[in-house]
């Protein structure tokens, strides 16, 4: 069963159990009331019928004529007045035709009430000229037997009429509640890797809705960008380790077409070994590449402190680049170290700054970096600046994907790995990676992480 069938059903029974126990109650209340009235009115005609039978007085003439005029006889109404005066109760009851406890309680409490079947019977005890008196009425419910019948056939159609609307509110209430849930899933039917361009409408008025639109565009954003990512990956990738393989195989084919010295020979497994080593070390980067790719996998995380993070980065680019000169600002640090950790992998983090500032020595051939660590409210701030070639603005868009290099990068070894890698590294730790670059007037990369709370 779908979940709209389910809504219907719910309200629809839950409404109806409100209206059963609603309906309930005021039946059974009517009914009881129906029971008290009818009492009294039966211990008013008791009470007329004493006054007028046992005292003989004007005023019985008077109460005559009221009761002929204004009580309508009830149903099989009788009346019966009887002397109890120092009568046996089980004798006087047996005469009468009515229970011994009927006697009792009326000789006890004054007044008395007992029902058979849909009879219904009311009595007194009525003193006058020294005597006990008992005065009982019995009638048949009319009230009882037609109107609360009516009123239950009444309740009866007024549940099933009920029935139908509630079920059609429920169903018109969840085709509107499920409408914008409906287009959301036909939209998305409509997405598949040939137009992943394509977005969900957000709605306005609906933050739930509005919530999980907002959620499949996100998801759409980052599987458009892996799809992106995955071709121009294994475009590159294909095309860089097919270079140095195919001039191993170029070189050692031509070595081994004739026979050589040994001198030919050394130089030739020198070529091969210089291409091995190249292709070995794409492929290290390759899978450091993949190992970081953002793909939601969880990694152990510490605690690590930005500022030591720094020095260590550039403890480790001055042993390759030993005439790069690094200025570190730490002016705007804040007054409790506190601020200056981060939840991430420290490994990881090293190598994404040492990328950056290797990349800025390189680059720059060896002129000032600068780097400068600022902390906000609720992220650390790393910004590292160089005077180097920069990057064409034609070629910003292409910065991330693996293995590109820049038009003006030839004199500069390299694999084009290193943005990638450490812009990967950035998003596992919900970090932000920016890069701002003119050519021949340098390149400054802001580096943004979350502080740990």
């Amino acid at each position: 069963m779908n979940t709209r069938n389910k809504i219907i059903l719910s309200l629809t029974a839950l409404t109806l159990g409100y209206i059963l126990i609603f309906s309930g109650f005021i039946y059974f209340s009517i009914e009881n009331y129906s029971y008290i009235d009818f009492y009294k009115r039966l211990e008013i005609r008791a009470i007329t019928a004493a006054k007028i039978e046992l005292e003989h007085q004007q005023d019985s003439d008077v109460l005559r004529e009221i009761r002929q005029e204004f009580l309508e006889k009830l149903p099989n109404e009788k009346i019966n007045i009887a002397d109890i005066s120092g009568v046996n109760t089980q004798a006087k009851a047996k005469k009468l035709g009515v229970p011994v406890y009927f006697i009792e309680e009326v000789l006890r409490n004054g007044k008395g009430f007992y029902n058979k079947q849909n009879t219904y019977f009311s009595g007194i005890r009525y003193q006058t000229h020294g005597k006990d008196y008992l005065v009982t009425v019995s009638a048949q419910n009319y009230y009882s037997t037609h109107h609360n019948a009516y009123l239950k056939n009444l309740l009866i159609i007024a549940l099933l009429i009920s029935i139908l609307i509630i079920a059609s509110f429920a169903y018109l209430f969840s085709k509107l509640i499920f409408r914008p849930v409906q287009n959301i899933i036909e939209k998305m039917r409509e997405i598949s890797t040939e137009n992943m361009h394509l977005r969900l409408e957000v709605p306005k008025n609906n933050e739930e809705l509005r919530s999980l639109t907002l959620t499949f565009n996100d998801m759409l954003n980052r599987l458009e960008t892996s799809f992106e990512t995955q071709k121009n990956f294994i475009s590159n990738a294909s095309h860089e380790l097919n270079t140095p393989l195919t001039s191993i195989i170029g070189e050692a084919d031509v070595t081994l077409a004739k026979e050589r010295n040994t001198e030919e020979y050394k130089n030739a497994l020198g070529n091969i070994l210089e291409d091995a080593e190249r292709l070995s070390k794409k492929t290290e980067a390759l899978l450091l590449l993949a190992h970081t790719g953002f793909n939601g996998k969880v990694q152990k995380f510490e605690l690590v402190r930005i500022d030591q993070l720094i020095m260590d980065a550039e403890q480790t680019v001055q042993k390759i680049y030993p005439n790069c000169q690094i200025h570190i600002d730490f002016e705007l640090l804040p007054e409790t170290s506190d601020k200056l950790n981060v939840s991430g992998n420290k490994e990881l983090l090293l190598l994404a700054v040492s990328n950056i500032l290797l990349n800025a020595c390189k680059y720059s051939d060896n002129q000032e970096v600068k780097v400068a660590l600022g902390v906000s409210n609720d992220h650390v701030v790393i910004i590292i600046k160089d005077q180097g070639i920069g990057i064409p603005e034609q070629e910003m868009p292409y910065i991330y994907d693996p293995f590109f290099r820049a038009s003006n990068t030839g004199n500069y070894h390299g694999y084009g790995i290193g943005l990638p890698l450490t812009r990967n590294v950035i998003q596992m730790h919900k970090g932000v990676l920016s890069v701002f670059s003119r050519e021949n007037e340098g390149t400054t990369v802001e580096i943004k992480l979350p502080v740990n709370q």
